[in-house]
């Protein structure tokens, strides 16, 4: 078995996906992806790109598969700090100045920030300095002792809900970061018992003590799924808003915005 049939049955059996599913989305006959799986057919380049849209790989993973079917890579990984991503990151900056004064910031697929609005300070109140020095991973910054934790009252709740981004990083593949920083993110966590009878789940708002009151969020995050560039299509949009008519009122009223 080939390299690229062993990594297209992985990803395949990931997403629980049967061989005639992914046949019928991505325009085959389920014969063609068990000949590919069992290194049978060696398929051209579009096939490739056409498996992997079909499959919802992210753009590094289709670069991956093509690079084990013997195809150089098609998606170009450009450095943030490259000229050519200027129009992008500063569109991100006014999308973010235009949602104060609510909190808001940019991420990359580690969740290390990449830029944020003037708002996310009161995310960030009362946290230990060195959480802060660059590159700031705000899922540590949510968990750590040290940084928001103090402050979330429904820490138990909202921790399970932070823990869910590695996890869906795990879920594209094995990863050493991911995993190292879901193994960090639980050890923040104390032992938690059976969920109330009432519980609703893990999507629940954000509960943050602030200088400005208590404080009810939602958050909402928004990926660039039209774009053909890694670095772009790995950023996520971050944005907090009030879940309740109390938090947009103690928001709007707070001063220097």
């Amino acid at each position: 078995m080939s390299p690229f049939s062993e990594a297209l049955r992985d990803a395949r059996s990931r997403r629980r996906l049967s061989q005639l599913d992914l046949a019928l989305r991505a325009g085959t006959t389920q014969r063609h992806v068990s000949f590919m799986e069992r290194g049978r057919s060696l398929p051209g380049r579009g096939m490739v790109v056409r498996v992997s849209e079909a499959l919802g790989l992210p753009l590094r993973e289709r670069n991956a598969l093509l690079l084990t079917a013997g195809y150089a890579p098609v998606y170009p990984e450009t450095r943030l700090d490259d000229p050519a991503l200027t129009p992008v990151l500063d569109s991100l900056r006014a999308l973010l100045d235009g949602h104060e004064p609510y909190p808001a910031l940019v991420v990359n697929r580690y969740s290390e920030l990449v830029a944020a609005n003037d708002a996310f300070a009161l995310i960030t109140e009362g946290v230990a300095e060195e959480l802060l020095e660059p590159p700031v991973n705000v899922l540590r910054l949510a968990l750590h002792p040290r940084g928001m934790a103090p402050r979330i009252r429904n820490f138990a709740d909202w921790a399970q809900h932070v823990l869910e981004r590695p996890r869906r990083g795990l879920a594209n593949g094995p990863d050493p970061r991911h995993q190292a920083m879901l193994d960090e993110l639980t050890s923040y966590l104390p032992t938690l018992g059976e969920p109330a009878g009432d519980h609703l789940g893990f999507a629940v708002p954000l509960e943050l003590a602030s200088s400005a009151g208590e404080l009810r969020l939602l958050t909402a995050i928004t990926q660039f799924a039209t774009a053909v560039d890694v670095t772009v299509a790995e950023l996520s949009l971050e944005t907090f808003l009030p879940a309740d008519a109390a938090t947009a009122e103690l928001l709007k009223a707070r001063p220097n915005r």
